[in-house]
């Protein structure tokens, strides 16, 4: 561990904040130096080895006492420098001016001893910050579970995210309104410690351009694409710190990379919505510059496909954050990313069809996603245009869990067959499992169901993919094991019993979620009806 080195690039290089107290307070800078509150009795709870190999911890550091104290804020390592930024946003449509880093701290920037790699080392729930307003900064454990755990499901699903490393409790209870029905409850506290090369969001860049500082908003860009888009410049790799470009940042410069954090989004939300993942927040504040998940707070997974869910409780009227809608609000975001940097280019056309660049990326990528998930060499034509909608249609006309469905799919028949003459049984068998009421099916239902299972076996042949191939590609990439809300739910009422066995079964689990094993069974199934409308299976709030 003593190898590890951690620098403040970010702090050196742009302007920071005079001040050093807590006290929430508008900040016309970058960030605000702020050393984490200490908590009364930190317990690491979990870890994730991937992650400390990742930033260069080795095992000893890891067991001991030191790692628990700087995990949950209490001690800091040689070189941290430890600050909370300061960004905007627009919530839900609207702009929300300042918000920053509220309760979230940055350590400093590891410095992996072998390879050099700079990650962003961030306690979330580290105490109270400039940015706090009115809260406490503080999490509670619940919230906490959810991030550690989503964090590394989303990695090994294959979606671009930030990465967790620890979880920690703090000996310390959290007042909260979970349900914001005034009557608020104490609840175990807990900080995570969360990693990424960095954690800059589209409000980053909003703010300086609302309060029209250009020279801070142009220092931000130059930093950014120097340092996480060199390539850009023609300077090499994200993370060559071999030297800081000498190449100065010109307008077509801004705007390939902002075609570039185009791509990167569309690429992020196709995973999403592969996967089934719905982030429930996609407020500006929690768009990473990076193109990856980040904030992972009253998130959700489908269940049942429904394009209209959002797990987010605050969204349950206007439903902007639906799964369905991602997308939409991901080039809007985009947009006014693309805004507040306007003002460093003297056309702004460019830059328009840089923006302009998200939609023609992402129906390609979608396109292809969609492919794969259906285990065919490529989508063309009005024929696969149609068989795209009546999945679609299938799939909503009777409730069908949308993970099981994927993985059942992929054991349906389709080799040496002829579509139109198997019996009906044989043919939605291996489907049984995702509906979620059979037996309420109407015979238009089943009929609906069996015209599109025919159509598919047929365009299947036209492939030419064997059975065993299709399969194989088929399960790479629609998943067995996700996160679903009320797994996560189950593991967080243990572990507020004080049980941490469901966490630690999960992240089992997780790691491998296209592997189908018989002993992870139980993390295969449908949503159980007492989950169906309980708190924090079905919606949650964004109190943690």
């Amino acid at each position: 561990m003593a190898s590890v080195t951690f620098d403040d690039r970010f702090m050196r290089e742009l302007p920071g904040d005079a001040l050093t107290e807590r006290r929430p307070r508008q900040v016309r800078a970058c960030y605000s130096p702020v050393e984490p509150t200490e908590v009364a009795d930190p317990e690491v709870i979990a870890v994730w080895p991937e992650v400390a190999e990742l930033v260069g911890f080795d095992e000893d550091f890891m067991q001991s006492e030191r790692f628990a104290q700087v995990m949950a804020g209490n001690a800091l390592l040689d070189g941290m420098r430890p600050y909370a930024a300061c960004y905007g946003g627009h919530q839900f449509g609207n702009w929300a001016g300042q918000l920053g880093d509220g309760r979230a701290i940055t350590l400093g920037e590891a410095l992996h001893p072998e390879t050099g790699a700079r990650h962003e080392l961030q306690l979330k729930g580290a105490g109270m910050t400039p940015y706090s307003r009115t809260a406490d900064g503080r999490a509670v454990l619940r919230s906490s579970i959810r991030e550690f755990l989503c964090s590394e499901a989303m990695f090994h699903l294959g979606v671009p995210t930030t990465r967790a490393l620890s979880l920690v409790l703090t000996g310390e209870q959290v007042m909260r309104d979970k349900l914001y029905d005034g009557r608020p409850a104490p609840e175990p506290g807990a900080v995570v410690c969360r990693v990424a090369p960095s954690f800059l969001r589209f409000g980053s860049y909003e703010i300086h351009a609302a309060r029209k500082d250009v020279a801070i908003l142009r220092g931000l860009v130059e930093h950014t694409i120097c340092h996480y888009f060199p390539h850009l410049l023609g300077e090499g790799e994200e993370g060559d710190e071999a030297s800081v470009s000498d190449t100065p940042v010109q307008d077509a410069h801004i705007v390939a990379w902002i075609r570039e954090v185009a791509e990167r989004t569309a690429a992020m939300v196709v995973g999403w919505m592969r996967v089934g993942f719905v982030h429930g927040v996609m407020n500006t504040d929690n768009m990473s510059i990076l193109g990856l998940t980040i904030d992972y707070g009253p998130y959700g997974w489908l269940d049942n496909f429904d394009p209209g869910f959002t797990p987010n409780t605050t969204d349950r009227g206007q439903r902007r954050y639906r799964y369905g809608y991602q997308p939409d609000v991901a080039y809007w975001n985009l947009y006014k990313l693309t805004n507040a940097v306007a003002a460093l280019v003297e056309d702004a056309g460019p830059l328009q069809e840089a923006l302009d660049h998200f939609p023609a990326v992402y129906s390609e990528l979608q396109l292809d996603m969609m492919a794969q998930k259906l285990g065919l060499s490529r989508l063309a034509g009005s024929d696969d245009e149609a068989l795209v909608e009546g999945l679609m249609a299938m799939l909503t006309r009777v409730e069908t869990d949308y993970t099981l469905f994927y993985r059942g799919l992929a054991e349906v028949a389709c080799e040496g067959i002829e579509a139109d003459a198997v019996d009906a049984e044989a043919l939605r068998a291996p489907l049984t499992e995702a509906y979620y009421s059979p037996d309420s099916h109407s015979d238009e239902d089943w009929q609906a169901i069996d015209a599109w299972l025919r159509a598919y076996v047929a365009r299947v042949q036209k492939d030419g993919t064997g059975d065993v191939a299709r399969r194989e590609a088929m399960n790479a990439v629609n998943p067995m094991y996700v996160l679903r809300n009320y797994l996560a739910q189950e593991a967080i009422d243990q572990a507020e019993a004080g049980d941490f066995s469901g966490v630690y079964s999960l992240m089992e689990v997780l790691r491998s979620p296209y592997e189908a094993r018989s002993e992870w069974g139980r993390f295969a199934k449908k949503r159980p009806d007492w989950a169906r409308d309980r708190f924090g299976c079905s919606m949650l709030s964004c109190s943690s």
